[in-house]
Protein backbone atom coordinates (compact mmCIF):
# COMPACT_ATOMS: atom_id res chain seq x y z
CA UNK A 1 0.00 0.00 0.00
CA UNK A 2 1.39 3.57 -0.76
CA UNK A 3 2.21 5.50 2.08
CA UNK A 4 -0.38 8.44 3.07
CA UNK A 5 3.05 10.77 3.28
CA UNK A 6 3.43 9.99 -0.95
CA UNK A 7 -0.26 11.49 -1.55
CA UNK A 8 0.50 14.71 1.09
CA UNK A 9 3.55 15.82 -0.27
CA UNK A 10 1.67 15.43 -3.84
CA UNK A 11 -1.29 17.82 -2.36
CA UNK A 12 0.64 19.94 -0.78
CA UNK A 13 2.42 20.36 -4.12
CA UNK A 14 -0.88 20.68 -6.62
CA UNK A 15 -1.75 23.37 -3.86
CA UNK A 16 1.38 25.25 -4.05
CA UNK A 17 0.99 25.08 -7.85
CA UNK A 18 -2.74 26.28 -7.63
CA UNK A 19 -2.63 29.70 -9.28
CA UNK A 20 -5.63 31.51 -10.75
CA UNK A 21 -8.78 30.46 -11.96
CA UNK A 22 -7.30 28.27 -14.61
CA UNK A 23 -7.32 24.83 -13.70
CA UNK A 24 -4.24 22.78 -13.04
CA UNK A 25 -3.56 19.44 -15.08
CA UNK A 26 -1.28 17.24 -13.20
CA UNK A 27 -0.44 13.70 -15.05
CA UNK A 28 0.66 10.72 -13.01
CA UNK A 29 2.85 8.83 -14.79
CA UNK A 30 4.20 5.16 -13.71
CA UNK A 31 4.92 1.60 -14.49
CA UNK A 32 2.29 -0.27 -14.30
CA UNK A 33 1.56 -1.75 -10.61
CA UNK A 34 3.52 1.87 -9.20
CA UNK A 35 0.09 2.91 -7.46
CA UNK A 36 -0.27 5.41 -9.88
CA UNK A 37 -4.38 5.05 -9.08
CA UNK A 38 -4.09 4.69 -5.44
CA UNK A 39 -2.69 7.95 -4.96
CA UNK A 40 -5.12 9.63 -7.48
CA UNK A 41 -8.22 8.85 -6.02
CA UNK A 42 -6.59 9.56 -2.40
CA UNK A 43 -5.36 13.31 -3.90
CA UNK A 44 -8.19 13.75 -5.95
CA UNK A 45 -11.21 14.86 -3.50
CA UNK A 46 -9.14 16.53 -1.30
CA UNK A 47 -7.36 19.38 -4.20
CA UNK A 48 -11.05 18.87 -6.05
CA UNK A 49 -10.13 17.40 -8.37
CA UNK A 50 -11.58 15.01 -11.46
CA UNK A 51 -9.23 11.90 -12.58
CA UNK A 52 -9.40 10.95 -15.92
CA UNK A 53 -7.83 7.66 -16.23
CA UNK A 54 -5.69 7.60 -19.50
CA UNK A 55 -6.25 3.64 -19.92
CA UNK A 56 -9.56 4.49 -21.31
CA UNK A 57 -7.59 6.32 -23.88
CA UNK A 58 -5.82 2.77 -24.80
CA UNK A 59 -5.22 2.01 -28.55
CA UNK A 60 -8.23 -0.69 -28.60
CA UNK A 61 -8.15 -0.78 -32.66
CA UNK A 62 -4.59 -2.05 -32.70
CA UNK A 63 -5.14 -5.71 -33.68
CA UNK A 64 -2.58 -8.61 -31.85
CA UNK A 65 -0.49 -9.34 -34.71
CA UNK A 66 0.02 -5.68 -35.50
CA UNK A 67 1.83 -4.75 -31.68
CA UNK A 68 3.88 -7.71 -31.77
CA UNK A 69 5.13 -6.55 -35.50
CA UNK A 70 6.28 -3.16 -33.11
CA UNK A 71 9.16 -2.31 -31.92
CA UNK A 72 9.06 -1.49 -27.89
CA UNK A 73 9.67 2.24 -29.07
CA UNK A 74 6.91 1.97 -31.44
CA UNK A 75 4.51 0.03 -28.75
CA UNK A 76 5.28 2.82 -26.50
CA UNK A 77 4.37 5.37 -29.11
CA UNK A 78 1.49 3.83 -29.97
CA UNK A 79 0.02 2.58 -26.36
CA UNK A 80 -2.40 5.32 -25.79
CA UNK A 81 -4.50 7.29 -28.40
CA UNK A 82 -3.16 10.64 -27.26
CA UNK A 83 -4.74 12.77 -29.81
CA UNK A 84 -8.36 11.33 -28.61
CA UNK A 85 -6.87 11.76 -25.18
CA UNK A 86 -5.97 15.30 -25.61
CA UNK A 87 -9.25 16.48 -28.07
CA UNK A 88 -12.08 14.15 -25.77
CA UNK A 89 -10.94 14.98 -21.79
CA UNK A 90 -7.44 17.25 -21.43
CA UNK A 91 -8.53 20.19 -23.75
CA UNK A 92 -12.48 20.29 -22.87
CA UNK A 93 -11.40 19.95 -19.30
CA UNK A 94 -8.69 22.54 -19.52
CA UNK A 95 -11.03 25.18 -20.97
CA UNK A 96 -13.66 24.74 -17.91
CA UNK A 97 -15.82 22.44 -19.68
CA UNK A 98 -17.50 18.74 -19.80
CA UNK A 99 -15.56 15.88 -20.35
CA UNK A 100 -17.27 13.03 -22.60
CA UNK A 101 -15.38 10.02 -24.10
CA UNK A 102 -15.98 6.28 -24.70
CA UNK A 103 -13.30 3.93 -23.08
CA UNK A 104 -12.52 1.06 -24.43
CA UNK A 105 -14.52 -2.08 -22.99
CA UNK A 106 -11.51 -4.02 -21.17
CA UNK A 107 -14.16 -6.21 -18.97
CA UNK A 108 -16.01 -7.18 -22.35
CA UNK A 109 -12.53 -9.00 -23.09
CA UNK A 110 -10.87 -8.90 -26.02
CA UNK A 111 -11.89 -10.04 -29.54
CA UNK A 112 -10.60 -12.71 -31.65
CA UNK A 113 -8.04 -10.72 -33.39
CA UNK A 114 -7.16 -8.79 -29.80
CA UNK A 115 -8.45 -5.42 -30.74
CA UNK A 116 -11.25 -4.32 -28.31
CA UNK A 117 -15.01 -2.61 -28.27
CA UNK A 118 -15.32 0.77 -26.96
CA UNK A 119 -18.27 0.98 -24.25
CA UNK A 120 -21.67 1.54 -25.40
CA UNK A 121 -21.83 4.41 -22.53
CA UNK A 122 -19.91 7.99 -22.18
CA UNK A 123 -17.89 8.47 -19.58
CA UNK A 124 -17.85 11.73 -18.25
CA UNK A 125 -16.11 14.45 -16.17
CA UNK A 126 -17.25 18.03 -14.89
CA UNK A 127 -15.00 20.72 -15.36
CA UNK A 128 -12.66 21.18 -11.88
CA UNK A 129 -10.22 22.76 -10.74
CA UNK A 130 -7.43 20.08 -11.08
CA UNK A 131 -7.34 17.24 -13.32
CA UNK A 132 -5.58 14.64 -12.81
CA UNK A 133 -4.46 12.39 -15.79
CA UNK A 134 -3.84 8.67 -14.37
CA UNK A 135 -1.87 6.05 -16.15
CA UNK A 136 1.05 4.58 -17.89
CA UNK A 137 2.11 6.93 -20.35
CA UNK A 138 -0.17 10.09 -19.12
CA UNK A 139 2.72 12.25 -19.02
CA UNK A 140 3.79 11.35 -22.64
CA UNK A 141 5.63 14.70 -24.56
CA UNK A 142 3.11 15.36 -26.89
CA UNK A 143 0.63 16.36 -24.02
CA UNK A 144 3.46 18.41 -22.40
CA UNK A 145 1.82 21.83 -23.25
CA UNK A 146 -0.84 21.36 -21.63
CA UNK A 147 0.36 19.40 -18.24
CA UNK A 148 1.42 21.54 -15.52
CA UNK A 149 2.32 19.00 -13.58
CA UNK A 150 4.16 15.73 -14.23
CA UNK A 151 4.53 12.92 -11.62
CA UNK A 152 6.52 10.01 -11.62
CA UNK A 153 5.39 7.12 -9.02
CA UNK A 154 8.13 4.40 -8.91
CA UNK A 155 7.91 1.33 -6.68
CA UNK A 156 10.06 -1.72 -6.77
CA UNK A 157 9.85 -4.63 -9.58
CA UNK A 158 8.72 -7.02 -6.78
CA UNK A 159 6.16 -5.01 -5.47
CA UNK A 160 4.34 -4.14 -9.02
CA UNK A 161 4.48 -7.61 -10.02
CA UNK A 162 2.77 -8.47 -6.94
CA UNK A 163 0.14 -5.98 -6.90
CA UNK A 164 -0.73 -7.17 -11.04
CA UNK A 165 -0.70 -10.91 -10.10
CA UNK A 166 -3.49 -9.69 -7.46
CA UNK A 167 -5.96 -8.69 -10.14
CA UNK A 168 -4.69 -10.27 -13.07
CA UNK A 169 -4.95 -13.68 -14.34
CA UNK A 170 -2.19 -15.20 -14.82
CA UNK A 171 -2.71 -15.98 -18.78
CA UNK A 172 -2.90 -12.43 -19.16
CA UNK A 173 0.19 -11.17 -17.13
CA UNK A 174 2.11 -13.69 -18.91
CA UNK A 175 1.08 -12.13 -22.74
CA UNK A 176 1.37 -8.51 -21.08
CA UNK A 177 4.86 -8.73 -19.76
CA UNK A 178 5.79 -10.30 -23.40
CA UNK A 179 4.04 -7.13 -25.16
CA UNK A 180 4.22 -4.11 -22.71
CA UNK A 181 7.65 -4.48 -20.52
CA UNK A 182 9.80 -3.20 -22.75
CA UNK A 183 7.85 -1.00 -24.57
CA UNK A 184 7.54 0.60 -20.61
CA UNK A 185 11.41 0.13 -19.86
CA UNK A 186 12.04 2.39 -23.71
CA UNK A 187 9.35 4.87 -22.34
CA UNK A 188 10.79 5.38 -18.71
CA UNK A 189 13.74 5.37 -19.88
CA UNK A 190 14.43 7.25 -23.03
CA UNK A 191 11.38 9.05 -23.64
CA UNK A 192 10.49 10.30 -19.99
CA UNK A 193 13.36 9.38 -18.00
CA UNK A 194 12.55 10.26 -14.24
CA UNK A 195 14.62 13.21 -14.67
CA UNK A 196 12.06 14.68 -17.44
CA UNK A 197 9.11 14.91 -14.25
CA UNK A 198 8.38 17.79 -12.13
CA UNK A 199 7.97 15.23 -8.85
CA UNK A 200 9.21 11.83 -7.77
CA UNK A 201 6.97 10.06 -5.82
CA UNK A 202 8.36 6.52 -3.76
CA UNK A 203 7.73 5.02 -1.14
CA UNK A 204 10.56 6.96 0.71
CA UNK A 205 8.81 9.82 -0.23
CA UNK A 206 9.29 12.51 -3.22
CA UNK A 207 11.91 14.77 -4.90
CA UNK A 208 11.70 16.91 -7.11
CA UNK A 209 13.57 17.76 -10.24
CA UNK A 210 12.33 20.85 -11.31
Amino acid sequence: MTPPVVWEILEAEIRRRRRGGDPLVVAIDGRSGSGKSTIAAAVAPKVGGTVVPTDNFFAADIPSAEWDARTPPQRAADAIDWRRLRAKAVEPLRAGEPARWRGFDFEAGARPDGTYAMQAEFTVRPPAPVIILDGAYSARPELADLIDLAVLVEAPAAVRQERLAAREEAHFLEEWYARWNDAEEYYFTQVRPPTAFDLVLTGAGARPYA
